[in-house]
């Protein structure tokens, strides 16, 4: 697949198949990606993939926690800045309509969104997960070099004809997720990564991008 055609496919998708993702094809695009730009070579990402009992187990876990009431655990790192701009905002606001409108979810309905944002810990049906963990003392730049090493994943994911979709979701429920990965203190859960094949009977909608003129500037 041309590297254009990948950007351009690349989607978070939020419905998939249950057909299993070959070890092999796992080990290619990760061997690849770990070629993923690195400021001084840190390479500061670990990542641990979970499919079968494990996967089933760590979904089980979080479900139950979920369905008792459970908001998840102290959060590790912020998620959102401290003020998100008004155009940041109506970004934000047409991803909710279109994600929530593709399910027939109207905006006042507050606990079908809420089951909805359920899936994330179902993986939304998929059956490999990936998750990527940071030592804690990582500073803000390689915060970006493991950001551009998933978005590497994720173009290699779509040569090999698969989609994925990160997943900030599954750091409010980290403990749970130690449990199961078992990774040294010295470590946190930055993202997982849902990977595997879109289910094609359902829409998945193509959430817009800024213009390039509100994003870039060229001075000559």
């Amino acid at each position: 697949m041309d590297v254009y055609d990948a950007v351009r496919t690349r989607q978070s998708i939020r419905r998939f198949t249950d057909r299993p993702v070959p070890r092999a094809v796992l080990q290619r695009v990760l061997g690849a990606a770990a070629q993923a730009p690195s400021g001084s070579n840190l390479q500061p990402w670990y990542s641990c993939v979970l499919s079968g009992a494990a996967l089933a187990e760590l979904t089980k876990q979080v479900a139950a926690r979920v369905a008792a009431g459970d908001r998840g655990d102290e959060p590790e790192f912020p998620v959102y800045p401290t003020e998100i701009t008004p155009r940041q905002h109506d970004r934000m606001a047409v991803l909710g309509e279109l994600r929530y409108g593709a399910l027939g979810i109207d905006r006042d309905d507050v606990p079908a969104r809420a089951r909805a944002r359920a899936r994330n810990w179902a993986c939304f049906g998929a059956g490999t997960a990936l998750f990527c963990y940071l030592d804690r003392a990582t500073a803000p730049p390689q915060w970006a070099d493991a950001g551009m090493y998933l978005q590497t994943v994720m173009l290699l994911l779509r040569a090999e004809g698969l989609h994925s979709c990160a997943q900030l979701a599954w750091a409010e429920y980290h403990r749970s997720v130690a449990a199961v990965v078992a990774p040294p203190r010295e470590r946190l859960l930055f993202c997982g990564l849902s990977i595997g094949s879109a289910d094609p009977a359902v829409t998945h909608p193509r959430i817009p991008r800024a213009p390039l003129a509100e994003t870039v500037t060229f001075l000559e």
